[in-house]
């Protein structure tokens, strides 16, 4: 079959799920591709704690419909009020503007992170000394070579946009975001500690090194802290075991411990901030479009790395004999998540489904939209 670029996927997923309605008098009404996105870049830059609250209103709202205890009118309104609020957030964070007063910033790495640390600094109550920063970027996938240069990040974001199906549409805004998050750490108050949270996968660890070297010319204290093996040390226990990938998964009340317990811990000295920067450095050299963490080190593997991994997982699995060998790929990649060591997220899973695909090792039954349309096999 013919390759689709990431573009063309997502516009093919788009298709199948356009939603249409119809009002009275004015025809139909269609959601557009670029309400999508704006919907999906409002709820992404949310964590799953802020997003509850959302989510359980919209329930209740649905229930009171279906048991005819609100009118539709009402209804209506309420939820138009909760979308008007919820788009809302994200123009508000684009402003950053830390008070004189600031005594700590935080740069974590990823969106799901970003928002338990935010969930976490308002439980503390210190929201107003303690700013944040997020570098949104997955770290283990996609090219870096030569990120910090504007034809690093247009390369970046064409591979993206081939090859990723949600990516195509955000990485329009790749050299805008990029640009505010220099703005960002450019107006990082003098007296103010940084803090660059970090763990153990190629994301956080790439992300932590990327941190610190955007930070080199600042003459903050900055320390260097790990959520993930701080909660472990505290709160494992030989009968209650949890073992964090990425320091998203940790809730926000267990990471508001952290951040007080860790507080003026992990600090790195001039000589430990030039060694990370030539790391990261070393690691723009690299053109390669997948790594992951090994020894404490963050390695480039073959952009096929994890290919015969998600084979073995296709093989172990047995799909319902009505559907004459083929698996659904959400579930095949949702089992290959769920044992994988490594933290790279499911885009990159499934873009190496679809280029097993194409490369004829697997057969389809669907349309490679995304993962819940299609169903895989081996190729007999």
């Amino acid at each position: 079959m013919d390759k689709l670029t990431g573009e063309q996927v997502l516009i093919k997923e788009i298709a199948e799920t356009n939603i249409h309605q119809d009002k009275a008098n004015t025809g139909s009404c269609e959601i557009k591709l670029k309400d999508i996105f704006a919907i999906k870049q409002a709820t992404d830059r949310l964590g799953a704690e802020e997003l509850k609250p959302y989510l359980q209103f919209i329930l209740a709202e649905i229930k009171l419909m279906k048991e005819q205890e609100d009118t539709l009118e009402a209804a209506a309104s309420k939820l138009i009020e909760l979308y008007d609020e919820l788009m809302g957030l994200q123009e508000k964070r684009a402003v950053w503007r830390p008070v004189p007063t600031c005594t700590h910033v935080h740069i974590v790495i990823g969106d799901s992170f970003a928002g338990s640390m935010k969930q976490a600094l308002i439980g503390l109550g210190c929201t107003e000394t303690h700013k944040l920063i997020s570098l949104r970027e997955n770290y283990a996938i996609g090219p870096i070579y030569g990120l910090d240069l504007p034809e690093g990040r247009m390369a970046r974001g064409d591979w993206f946009r081939n090859n990723i199906t949600e990516a195509f549409e955000a990485y329009t805004e790749f050299e805008t975001e990029y640009n505010e998050l220099l703005d960002k750490i450019e107006q990082i108050p003098e007296q103010a500690e940084i803090i660059v949270w970090t763990s153990g996968n190629t994301c956080e660890q790439a992300g932590m090194r990327h941190a610190l070297y955007l930070l080199r010319n600042k003459q903050n204290a900055i320390s260097v802290n790990d959520a993930c093996a701080f909660c472990e040390e505290l709160y494992n226990r030989p009968n209650a075991y949890i073992e964090y990938r990425y320091s998203g998964e940790i809730p926000s009340d267990k990471l508001q411990k952290a951040i007080v317990q860790l507080e003026g811990k992990g600090k790195l000295c001039t000589a430990d901030i030039a060694g990370l920067v030539r790391e990261w450095k070393k690691l723009t050299e690299q053109t390669g479009t997948l790594r992951i963490w090994q020894d404490n080190d963050v390695l480039e593997v073959s952009a096929e790395y994890f290919d015969q991994y998600l084979l073995k997982k296709l093989d172990g699995l047995k799909p319902p004999v009505k559907d004459n060998g083929f698996l659904k790929s959400a579930r095949l990649i949702g089992e290959a998540i769920g044992y994988c060591e490594q933290y790279i997220g499911d885009s990159y899973f499934e873009y190496r489904l679809r280029e097993l695909i194409y490369d004829g090792v697997l057969e389809i039954k669907g349309v490679p939209a995304a993962m819940r349309y299609y169903s895989v096999r081996r190729k007999k």
